[in-house]
């Protein structure tokens, strides 16, 4: 098993109560369950998003920790968050990665997969997920 190996698994969903398409303004929630499937504990200290939308405009967003915090996550154990953006269109994409180090100081980043946002009727989530 690697010494660092921590997974990331995404929720998106689409809030309609919180958007006004008529205004170009969809609103989506994702929740992030990081899960420290390695051999050492580590902490998240940093994150970087890439955000593009369906009519090719693109953001970035980069900041310590996430909604607040900088969790150590032990071995075995999950760290999980909700957070959320707004897209100018019905669908985009979201990926990044998060920093991490190590309780012995070493650095890594752990990669977050391409998913979609996508606006349905009924605020569920989409049925894609890209890796």
């Amino acid at each position: 098993m690697p010494r660092y190996q921590l997974e990331v698994a995404v929720q998106p969903q689409y809030l309609p109560e919180q958007s006004a398409p008529d205004e170009g303004v969809y609103s989506f929630s994702y929740t992030i369950t990081i899960t420290n499937q390695g051999e050492a504990a580590a902490q998240l200290v940093s994150r970087h998003w890439v955000i593009n939308d369906a009519a090719g405009h693109g953001e970035e967003v980069r900041g310590l920790g996430v909604v607040g915090q900088q969790p150590l996550i032990r071995p075995g154990e999950a760290f999980q968050y909700t957070s959320g953006c707004r897209l100018r269109t019905a669908s985009g994409t979201m990926h990044g990665s998060y920093f991490f180090v190590a309780e012995n100081g070493d650095r890594f980043d752990v990669e977050i997969p391409l998913f979609v946002l996508e606006a349905s009727a009924s605020g569920g989530a989409p049925r894609r997920v890209l890796h």
